[in-house]
């Protein structure tokens, strides 16, 4: 690997703004911000808005799709097949 040619590699914790929920990893990221870990080292901080604490696929608040309402909805709007032959015998 050649010298000073890639980013420094080191210790950062990564905050959640919405969930407070910070971790402890490895990273490239820099930020002017510190805080004091768990540990007692100071780490930089980096603010995110979405981490797996407050995304939706992970914390299994995500909406489902109601397309039964979806298609009622349409015919509502545009009629549920008037004046088309719907292929029912009579």
């Amino acid at each position: 690997m050649q010298q000073y040619k890639h980013p420094d590699y080191r210790p950062v914790v990564f905050r959640d703004r919405g969930a407070g929920y910070a971790f402890l990893t490895r990273s490239t990221a820099t930020s002017d911000q510190t805080i004091v870990w768990d540990d007692g080292e100071t780490y930089p901080v980096v603010e995110v808005e979405i981490s797996s604490e407050s995304h939706p696929f992970y914390t299994g608040k995500a909406r489902t799709v109601d397309s039964e309402g979806r298609v009622a909805r349409f015919e509502r709007r545009y009629g549920a097949g008037e004046g088309q032959d719907t292929g029912e015998a009579g």
